[in-house]
């Protein structure tokens, strides 16, 4: 018995390099005919393909010549790389006589071994033909462009047979298979592409840590609901000549959905938007962006805040900003003190009314479950005029830790 060839042979060493990869990294790789599908194997094989002509005796493989360029060169410019295209074309069955350096990177990888060693002592008995094998065989394959393209065949195969008088009588049977190969097509398809989706989400879940805790009942009734906000901000803003003391309101709305928190601030200049999923026990990671027309990222931040009973207003350690004009906004440490006033109930925005025009702020209503109104006037103000002086203590121009040294940003008076 002799190893297998050809399209057969590096179709089947393909898919086991793809296996391999896929549970190396977590990452799987979707065949379709998307050559950038195939770009992080492709990467991964040339790490092993551009050190052949050092190799041949440690794998046992043919001898290859040494590539002057290599060390000058880079992927995928180098003698010996291979490309996510190649590796596209070769599983679609597109290759009839595959590059030796290809072939002996697959052995290397998938076996450790180069592909004379491999034949010599094969550990593998899905490799072996049973017969001198031709280019014209069908290459079996568990990649579904190759059954694809084999039920094809099957297909045109028995039309052609459908139009002899002699087959007339198997017509009835003939479309009961093709039908019936079509939906298992159609069933294998719609398993792999939720088998490739599940994995997609599983290695982003991992890789950023979401959803890593579910809340209890007790964390979700503490966390939800509506907020006030008092964060020290505006002390930061070089274009404000008047920001010593300065302390602005918020109004956020936090509501639980499937495993994490909705998360709407509404602030004295702008709004944000975001989420808040807990970490761990009574630890609550909040993130957010500011809204803008364009739907684009602007201005994130990063909060922690820990939930704790019988406290009157919670403290949350920020990544933020000093939402200054242009270049000064400034990344910034700081303090926000969040105060909660209840739950249920809808907010709403009032703009271009005379209110807004009277008291040049931003007014938000609170309708509450149970009809009454509550309506709040959001702007700068001073933080002496807090009448809890513990908080004020918390947010003064001392909680501020700048990103860089500056003596200038934060007023001492």
């Amino acid at each position: 018995m002799q190893i297998k060839k050809g399209k057969e042979e590096i179709i089947y060493l393909l898919n086991r390099a793809i296996e391999r990869y896929e549970t190396e990294t977590g990452m799987p790789v979707v065949q379709n005919t998307n050559r950038k599908n195939y770009e992080g194997l492709a990467k991964r094989l040339s790490e092993i393909s551009n050190q052949l002509p050092e190799t041949a005796i440690q794998f046992g493989h043919i001898p290859y010549e040494s590539d002057k360029q290599k060390n000058q060169g880079e992927y995928p410019f180098r003698k010996y790389d291979i490309t996510g295209g190649q590796i596209k074309d070769a599983l679609m069955g597109l290759v009839a006589n595959p590059r030796p350096f290809l072939v002996d990177t697959c052995y290397i990888y998938v076996y450790g071994v180069g592909r004379q060693s491999f034949e010599k002592n094969p550990t593998d008995p899905l490799l072996m033909a049973e017969s001198d094998q031709t280019d014209a065989a069908p290459a079996p394959s568990y990649s579904l462009l190759q059954e694809n393209q084999q039920l094809k065949r099957t297909i045109a195969q028995l039309k052609s047979q459908s139009l002899d008088p002699s087959h007339q009588k198997k017509r009835y049977r003939v479309g009961w298979v093709l039908l019936s190969l079509g939906l298992a097509l159609l069933a294998a398809t719609g398993w792999y592409q939720r088998h490739q989706a599940k994995m997609q989400w599983e290695s982003a879940k991992q890789a950023f840590n979401l959803l890593p805790y579910a809340p209890t009942q007790a964390e979700i009734d503490s966390l939800e609901g509506i907020w006030m906000c008092y964060i020290g901000s505006p002390q930061a803003r070089l274009s404000d000549p008047n920001r010593y003391h300065k302390v602005v309101t918020n109004l956020i709305e936090i509501k639980y959905q499937n495993g994490y928190f909705s998360y709407n601030r509404y602030g004295a200049s702008f709004n944000h938007t975001g989420y808040i999923q807990l970490e761990a026990p009574g630890i609550a990671s909040i993130h957010s962006r500011v809204i803008n027309k364009q739907g684009a990222v602007e201005s994130p931040r990063h909060s922690l805040l820990r939930l704790e009973k019988n406290k009157p207003f919670l403290n949350a350690i920020s990544a933020s900003w000093s939402f200054d004009v242009g270049e000064q906004n400034r990344i910034i440490g700081i303090r926000e003190l969040y105060q909660k006033l209840g739950k249920g109930g809808e907010v709403e925005e009032v703009i271009n009314s005379v209110e807004n025009a009277s008291c040049q702020c931003k007014i938000i209503r609170w309708k509450k479950n149970n009809r009454d109104t509550q309506t709040f006037f959001l702007k700068n103000i001073s933080l002496d005029s807090l009448k809890n002086e513990s908080m004020r203590a918390l947010i003064n121009e001392n909680s501020i830790l700048l990103k860089d040294i500056a003596d200038t940003i934060i007023l001492q008076h």
